[in-house]
């Protein structure tokens, strides 16, 4: 289970270290792709192939089903950990989430977001400020 929030710095070759309790869960690699709010999400291989799986049950007749399908996983990238627990971020799925010098990594259960820090906070300041607003919604969810 993945839970908690981490800062780290991204350096020039577009490596970042994920967080040392996050290791063993990825060692056997992960897919990083596109997420929603310019964030990415990392997904242990067993959880991105359920997600794929999804994905392709979605009808294709209808666009918002095309799109989204589109953009997981024409932005999905397979990832390996190095040995000091860094994964390399491509160029484009960097650009895509406005990656500068720090990024957030997000713990999300059986998924990891990453968010440029910026970013991060400035959406992390809007939903505390609506939580009790979002949680009266979540009430017809069962939360």
């Amino acid at each position: 289970m993945f839970i908690g929030e981490f800062t780290h710095s991204i350096d020039s070759k577009g490596r970042v270290a994920l967080p040392a309790k996050f290791r063993s869960s990825l060692a056997s690699g992960c897919v990083v792709t596109r997420g929603l709010d310019n964030s990415l999400i990392v997904y242990t291989l067993e959880e991105w192939e359920k997600m794929a799986k999804k994905l392709a049950k979605l009808p294709l007749t209808q666009a918002d089903a095309r799109a989204f399908s589109r953009l997981m996983l024409s932005g999905a990238m397979d990832i390996e950990l190095d040995k000091q627990g860094r994964v390399v971020i491509p160029q484009y799925l960097r650009k895509y989430a406005g990656f500068k010098s720090d990024v957030v990594i997000i713990g999300l259960y059986n998924k990891i977001e990453m968010w440029d820090k910026a970013n991060w906070e400035t959406y992390s300041k809007d939903m505390e400020s609506e939580s009790a607003e979002i949680a009266e919604h979540l009430t017809d969810l069962g939360v």
